[in-house]
């Protein structure tokens, strides 16, 4: 069955508080926060909270709608700069298939919000003497297969993800230029991520304060 917002939200309200009792830490908090703001059914949702003090007749999952929370922009199956830029990023819908080249000039292409229309997407990013930036979900399974000839092809995001997760495989060519491929939370989740840090290092000042 499918995972709710509600549900999600659910889940990550119970993780805060056990990560503010200190029953888990905020390496571990970031983890599952992850998994639960990737997570597509009710099922990846439940395994997140069984050590840690939460009823699980608390998860209901609320009816889906197939209203769209953001315009999403039509398909789009490749991108080219030569001498300027190209940049592809927000709810967007990604092909199956999906290329873009950089002539003397630069690229974006950001994964994080958009619409995947297959379960593996494929990107073919080349590079001459300019550069193509890939930014793909934290949770993505991740294949980089380029080659850099006199320039560089990072294949640091290469690694599983979690399960149910799209697949993203990059291949392609650099030379004289670069293409980097790096993982990364949605903004959202970047910035909420930074404020429950901040609230929970509060949280333990004032805990502190108390006990002295």
């Amino acid at each position: 069955m499918r995972a709710s917002n509600t549900d999600r939200e659910r889940v990550a309200a119970a993780l805060h508080e056990a990560a503010t009792e200190g029953r888990i830490d905020l390496h571990e908090l970031d983890a599952r926060l992850a998994q639960v703001y990737s997570a597509r059914t009710y099922g990846e949702l439940i395994p997140l909270t069984r050590d840690i003090p939460m009823p699980r007749a608390e998860f209901t999952p609320e009816p889906t709608t197939n209203t769209a929370a953001h315009p999403v922009l039509p398909p789009s199956t490749w991108a080219a700069a030569v001498m300027s830029g190209f940049k592809r990023s927000g709810p967007w819908t990604v092909p199956e298939k999906f290329e873009c080249i950089a002539f003397w000039g630069g690229g974006e292409v950001d994964l994080r919000e958009a619409v995947f229309t297959s379960s593996t997407v494929t990107i073919r990013a080349v590079a001459i003497m300019g550069g193509i930036e890939i930014t793909v979900p934290e949770n993505a399974t991740v294949h980089v297969n380029g080659i850099g000839i006199m320039g560089g092809f990072d294949d640091n995001a290469t690694g599983p993800g979690v399960p149910g997760a799209p697949v993203i495989i990059v291949t392609g060519l650099s030379f004289w230029g670069g293409v980097d491929v790096k993982r990364k939370p949605p903004k959202a989740e970047i910035e909420r991520r930074r404020l429950e840090r901040k609230r929970l290092k509060a949280d333990k000042r004032n805990r502190r304060d108390l006990d002295d």
